[in-house]
Order: structure tokens, then C-alpha cells, then sequence
């Protein structure tokens, strides 16, 4: 049996985890307010927050004897004394000891019960050295192992003060602290009470449509009553010898019936009346009920974003720095609420797109100043009511802009366009190609860019939210990301249509217009169906084509004449014609579970209140179908000529003085079917390169005779090999060593210490 001392320590130190997680993050998210205050008294405001949590931290770390991180603490708590004291000089180096020591804090947190992370838990020991080093004038400002571990989102309870007649009493706790998964299961099951609503506004409707029945009866019986009256009195009644009726035409009892009949009709039309309104005032109580249990609920998990948004002052102050950028990052909106799914969903693309603004967009200091601008660039990042049901989030930088014509290069390197179509397309068509696959305008492939897939991260996982991406771009002037998104993640207004025998839903919030159009209507311009809506040309596509459903015309539609439904989504609209367009309702999204992460056309599903199950259409895919099918011929050669291309072996000259890294490149290489050469160094390596043939050089940076900067400056000078993709893999990680592989024109620049088997065999790939 366990002991009851070890249950309840257990038990307090999952309270700890999430207590210490929202100290570690004021601290970190306090040190880069301090570095900005511009006046004392705004930096002695920040430094008496992180000073409290700090010693907060320290002494709930004490209770539940996590004794490193109650050291560590201790000694953070010495260096903001001093800071307070102005006995230290707050400078960037020390700024950027604080933020590893934050990170370091997150890392012992994270070890905690935790035997597989301990491997690289932080050596307190001179952690402590170093900051003991700050307060008496011999500061490490690089300590060891003090990397930084990500900062998780949480949701923080609030002490409010309560009072009792006219006295107030000390603060107290009125919150707990309930698991997330908790909430959304809860969350959950009130969710699928909409569908029990939805059910009961149907069975109210149908008792609508009963109730006409008795009264169709009644008038029909009006009519033809007086009718068997009359044939009742034309027949004459049989008596028996003593005057006595001897038995009843079957005429007259069938006339009884009849009238007993009217009598019961009128009986169950009384009923059915009374059913009717007892049914439909149940119906509005259970929806109002469950309507207000569904705001509760949303309320209860709804966050404001300032609780992910905190942790973007320092990702973009230490990437910045990395890259000898300045950038001054302008946040608001932050207190908008919105699912906490969704802003969980939303963590990667955000950090894709911070990343990309102070990598891609913003300028270094020389060169912003030689264009007139100031040498610190500015992200904003905002977030503002849409409407009632919809969010806009805005990232913008006033960097270099959008290059369209590397834009191109890449999508036509990619083969993705035709040569035709790459060089028709104006600087606004290039936007959207920035979200494909492998399209990537860096110059060399780095741990922070130059895959292309940042972006096509950023818009699949918007467009598994139902949400909506597009961006705009000035040359000089800067690029904006606009995401609109839904407030919450399962809920929304949808249009139910039928394309052939089957149903299908709609957001709502994707559907522009609905109009009917005849055919004589319908014009061809450049290859593609039009129609013309308030004066605009719009493209036209048959729904049945891009589902691959049969179709089938309503009878009661008038010959010549069929529905459209306009659909707008990243600034693209598309008329599509369908068969019915039905109502408007909410529905519940459910999803196609893990065995179905991604069906092409399909968000989601549905149930309706008739217990049908609807599939919902993801309105991206239907565009993009439908904008590429015309495109669909012209793109089959260049892919069928690039797959004969991939069957034909390729072969990599690797570059490498260790024997032992030399062996593990040429092992990888060669089991994924490459044919490899090897070499000891860049003489050595540019001997063989220009006696064979060669697709690819891998080689490292650090080598004796010819250095791998040397080796690439060398191929490139010579015009026989000015197109040959070389890869650099080296343990050199700083900026420069970077920026150097630039200048002399390698194609992907790799670091040993983050390297990977399947990283390199992709960098590889694409490059060939």
C-alpha cells in the first residue's frame, strides 16, 4: 500500500508544476518588459513583479522539497535585489543570462518525476556560480546546459476580494483548478445536446404538419355529408312481422360510422392541437436551457489570447539578436477571448509567422537605414472582433516585402505552374503561391528557414479550423498575414444543400450569396465557365464535377434556371452550382476521427435533427479544386517528366575529414539508394568533382588544406558547376558561419548539433 505522506506529495507537486509554470512565465515575460521600460519608474514596477515571483517560486519549491529549483531561485532572487540597489548595470548580455536562466527554470520543472528528460536537466551548481559571479563582478555570462524549455500556456485563476455588509474581508481563492480534459468533455456533452434540440424542433414541425390533417378531413367530410344523408333517407328499413326494423342497411351503418368518425377526428384535432403547443413551448424552454448551458460552457473555456501571446516578446527579442536584427514587437487585443482549442491549435502557425517576419521580412539595421527607414523594424501582432462569431488576427512587419520574382523562380523550380503560367502571373497572383509545399524564397536552408514549409503549416492547420488566410505585400514596405478565425471550434451557422442524392453543410461564414441563374447566362472566358453577379464576372464550377457526384434536378425547378451558391475564401470567390439549397442552421462539427485525419473536400460531419449524418465541406479544398482542375493537363508532362528523371540514379560526392562521420554519410546515402563517392577534404573534393559527374556535394565546413566555404566558393566559380546543389553540414552554429555560407553560395547549411538522418535526406531531395 502506498504511503499516505508520498500520495499527498504527489498530489502537491501537480499543483506545483502548474503554480511554478505561471511564475517562470512572469518572469520571463517581466524580463522583456524590463529591458524596454524607458524610465526607472516603469523598470521598478516590472522588477517588483518578478522579484514577488521569484520569491513565490522559491518558497513553493521549498514546500514540496524541490530543492534545485529553490536554490537557483534564491540566487535569481540576489541579482534583482541588486538590480533594485542599481549595485548592477543592466546591459544585453545580462538580459540574455536572466532569459537562459528562465528557460533553465522551465527545464527543472519539466524533470520533475520525469527520469527520461533528467538526461539534460541544467547543472544547478554553476548556474548558481555564474549568477554569484554577476553580484561580485566576475559574471560567466555563458552558462552551461542552460538551455531554455518551452513555456506552456495555462489558464490563470484570479483572487477576488469578497465583502459582507460593509466590511470587507482578505482576498480569497472563489476559483479551482480542473484539468482541461476535464472541461472539454464536459464541453463536449453539452455540445451534443444541440443535436437533442435540433431533434426536438423537428418532431415539433412534424406535429405542425399533422395537425393540418384533422381540418383537410373535417372539410372534406363537410361536403360530402349531406350526400349520405341523402342516400341514408332514399333507403327504405325492413320490419318483421311485428313492426320492428329487421336489420339495418349496410349503407346506414357504414353513414354511423362515418359520423362517429367526425366525432373522434374533431377529438384528436383538439388533442393534436394541445400536443402541438405543449411540444413546441418544451422545444424553446430545452433550447433556451441548452443555449445558456452552451454560453456557460464557452465562457468556462473560452481564453483571452494574452495567454499565448505572452511568450512572443522573448522568441522574437532572442531571434532578433541571433540574427543582428533589431525589432520592436507592438501587441494588441490580447484580452479577446476566444476557444481554448482553437488558440492551442493556433501556438505553431503564430510562431511560424513571428519567425518568418524577423527572419524573411524585417531588414538588418544597415541595411533598413541605406532605404530610409529607421533601423529598428516593427511586428505587429494583432487581434480584433470580426463579428459575432469570428476573430481577425494580423501579423505584419514593415520589412523588405514579398520578392515576386523569387517567388516565381521557386514555383517554377518546384514545377509546380507551367513556365507559361509562372511568367503570366502579376506580383498579386505570386502571394498565394508563398503557402505551397517546398516554395521558399531563402537563398539556403537553415535551422530557422528555407524549406518552404513554415507557411503550409500555417495554412493547413487555419484551414482545419474552418478559418480563413490571406496576405498582402508591398515591395519595401513590408508584408501583413490576416487569419480570420471562428470563436469556438465546434459550433457554427451552416447551409445545408443537396448536390445529386445526397446532403451536404456549408459555413456559413464561407457562403457570400445564393442566386439562381439560366443557362443562356452562363459565358466562357479564357477556358472558364462565368456568370455575371451585380456586374462582375464570376468563375463557375459545377459542385457535381468536384465531388464526383451524380446529378439530379429538383422537380419542382423551373427548366432552364439552377442555384448557385457564391463562396468566397483568401479572397478568391467561386459561384458553384449544386441542385437545392435547403436552410440555415447550427450544427455541431464532428470530426472523421484518426483513421480519416485528411479527406480532400471534407471538414467534418454532422448530424442532423432527423438523425441524417451530413458530411461539411471544407470550403479551401472545393476552391482550390476547383481553380487548379483547368490547370490539371498542362501540369501532367512536367510531373510524368520529372518521375522518369527520379528513376535514374543519382550520385553524391560527400566531403569529410572524420572517418568516422565520412563513413555514417556514405552508409545513409547509400541505403537510400544514392551512388556516393567520398573524399578527405576540398582539394580532395574538388579533384574528383572535376574528373566524374556528380548531382550533389555534402561536405563539411571544418577541414584541413580546403575548408567547405573554400571548397563552395571553388565550384562556384567555375561555370560548369555553377547550378550544383552543395550542402554544408558543420558543427559552426553562429550567425556569421551562417551569413558566410550564403556569400560563397552553398544551397542548405546544416548544424551538426540539430542534424538528423531523415532532415538531411529531405534537404537532400528537394535540392536534387
Amino acid at each position: 500500500m502506498p504511503n499516505r505522506d508520498d500520495e499527498l506529495l504527489k498530489r502537491l507537486l501537480v499543483t506545483f508544476k502548474v503554480e511554478a509554470q505561471e511564475h517562470i512565465e512572469t518572469i520571463a515575460s517581466g524580463l522583456v518588459e524590463l529591458e524596454q521600460a524607458p524610465t526607472e519608474a516603469q523598470q521598478e514596477s516590472v522588477l517588483d513583479t518578478i522579484f514577488r515571483s521569484a520569491h513565490s517560486l522559491k518558497g513553493a519549491a521549498r514546500a514540496v522539497n524541490v530543492t534545485d529549483i529553490e536554490a537557483l531561485c534564491q540566487s535569481l532572487e540576489g541579482v534583482f535585489a541588486a538590480l533594485k540597489r542599481r549595485e548592477i548595470i543592466p546591459s544585453p548580455e545580462l538580459f540574455d543570462l536572466l532569459h537562459r536562466i528562465a528557460g533553465s527554470l522551465g527545464q527543472l520543472l519539466s524533470t520533475i518525476d520525469s527520469p527520461a528528460s533528467a538526461r539534460g536537466k541544467p547543472r544547478v551548481s554553476e548556474l548558481i556560480r555564474t549568477l554569484q559571479g554577476v553580484l561580485t563582478g566576475k559574471p560567466s555570462i555563458h552558462p552551461p546546459e542552460a538551455t531554455e524549455a518551452p513555456l506552456e500556456i495555462h489558464v490563470p485563476s484570479t483572487p477576488e476580494a469578497i465583502r459582507i455588509g460593509d466590511e470587507e474581508k482578505r482576498p480569497v481563492i472563489d476559483t479551482v483548478r480542473v484539468s482541461a480534459a476535464k472541461l472539454d468533455a464536459v464541453f463536449l456533452l453539452a455540445e451534443e445536446m444541440l443535436s437533442a434540440t435540433q431533434a426536438g424542433a423537428q418532431h415539433a414541425a412534424k406535429l405542425r404538419r399533422l395537425r393540418h390533417g384533422p381540418s383537410e378531413w373535417k372539410k372534406k367530410w363537410s361536403r360530402v355529408r349531406p350526400d349520405l344523408r341523402s342516400i341514408q333517407q332514399s333507403q327504405p328499413d325492413k320490419e318483421d312481422g311485428n313492426g320492428r326494423v329487421a336489420n339495418r342497411l349496410p349503407m346506414a351503418r357504414l353513414t354511423e360510422f362515418l359520423e362517429w368518425s367526425g366525432d373522434f377526428i374533431e377529438t384528436l384535432e383538439t388533442d393534436l392541437a394541445e400536443l402541438t403547443q405543449t411540444a413546441a413551448q418544451d422545444q424553446r424552454a430545452v433550447a433556451s436551457m441548452v443555449g445558456n448551458l452552451l454560453d456557460e460552457m464557452k465562457k468556462v473555456v473560452m481564453q483571452p489570447f494574452s495567454t499565448l501571446l505572452d511568450i512572443f516578446p522573448r522568441l522574437v527579442r532572442e531571434l532578433s539578436r541571433e540574427q543582428g536584427k533589431e525589432v520592436e514587437l507592438s501587441i494588441h487585443g490580447g484580452d479577446i477571448e476566444i476557444d481554448r482549442r482553437i488558440l492551442e491549435e493556433m501556438k505553431d502557425p503564430l510562431i511560424h509567422l513571428a519567425r518568418n517576419c524577423v527572419d524573411h521580412g524585417i531588414e538588418v539595421p544597415a541595411e533598413r537605414l541605406r532605404n530610409g527607414k529607421p533601423a529598428r523594424g516593427t511586428i505587429t501582432l494583432g487581434i480584433s472582433a470580426k463579428n459575432g462569431s469570428n476573430v481577425e488576427l494580423l501579423i505584419a512587419d514593415d520589412g523588405r516585402g514579398v520578392h515576386a520574382e523569387k517567388v516565381k523562380a521557386a514555383a517554377g523550380k518546384l514545377r509546380l505552374l507551367s513556365p507559361e503560367k509562372v511568367e503570366s502571373l502579376g506580383d498579386k497572383d505570386v502571394l498565394p503561391l508563398i503557402f505551397l509545399s517546398g516554395v521558399s524564397t531563402s537563398p539556403i536552408i537553415t535551422d530557422i528557414s528555407g524549406r518552404g514549409l513554415g507557411l503550409a503549416i500555417v495554412k493547413e492547420k487555419v484551414e482545419k479550423l474552418n478559418g480563413a488566410l490571406s496576405v498582402t505585400s508591398e515591395p519595401g514596405g513590408g508584408t501583413s498575414f490576416r487569419i480570420v478565425l471562428p470563436l469556438t471550434l465546434a459550433r457554427f451557422h451552416g447551409v445545408t444543400i443537396r448536390v445529386g442524392e445526397h446532403l451536404f453543410v456549408l459555413p456559413t461564414s464561407n457562403v457570400e450569396r445564393v442566386a439562381r441563374v439560366k443557362k443562356e447566362e452562363v459565358k466562357t472566358v479564357g477556358n472558364r465557365e462565368t456568370i455575371s453577379l451585380d456586374g462582375q464576372a464570376v468563375a463557375l464550377a459545377r459542385l457535381h464535377d468536384v465531388l464526383g457526384v451524380a446529378e439530379k434536378v429538383c422537380a419542382d425547378a423551373p427548366s432552364g434556371v439552377f442555384p448557385v451558391i457564391v463562396l468566397i475564401s483568401a479572397n478568391e470567390r467561386i459561384a458553384f452550382q449544386v441542385d437545392e439549397v435547403l436552410h440555415e442552421q447550427e450544427v455541431l462539427v464532428k470530426t472523421l476521427g484518426k483513421q480519416l485525419v485528411r479527406v480532400r473536400n471534407i471538414a467534418g460531419a454532422t448530424v442532423l435533427g432527423t438523425g441524417k449524418v451530413v458530411p461539411i465541406l471544407n470550403v479551401p479544398d472545393l476552391m482550390r479544386f476547383a481553380v487548379q482542375s483547368s490547370d490539371a493537363g498542362r501540369r501532367r508532362a512536367p510531373v510524368a517528366a520529372e518521375q522518369a528523371a527520379d528513376t535514374k540514379q543519382k550520385s553524391i560526392l560527400v566531403a569529410e575529414d572524420s572517418i568516422t562521420s565520412r563513413t555514417l554519410l556514405k552508409n545513409i546515402l547509400e541505403a537510400t539508394g544514392y551512388r556516393v563517392e567520398t573524399s578527405v577534404d576540398g582539394i580532395d573534393a574538388l579533384t574528383k568533382l572535376r574528373s566524374g559527374e556528380f548531382d550533389l556535394v555534402v561536405s563539411d565546413v571544418d577541414m584541413p588544406r580546403m575548408n567547405g566555404f573554400g571548397l563552395t566558393a571553388k565550384i562556384r566559380g567555375d561555370k560548369r558547376f555553377a547550378d550544383l546543389p552543395v550542402i554544408l553540414v558543420t558543427a559552426l552554429d553562429s550567425r556569421e558561419d551562417r551569413e558566410h555560407g550564403i556569400d560563397v553560395g552553398a544551397s542548405a547549411y546544416i548544424v551538426k548539433s540539430s542534424f538528423d538522418q531523415s532532415n538531411l535526406l529531405e534537404i537532400i531531395r528537394r535540392s536534387l
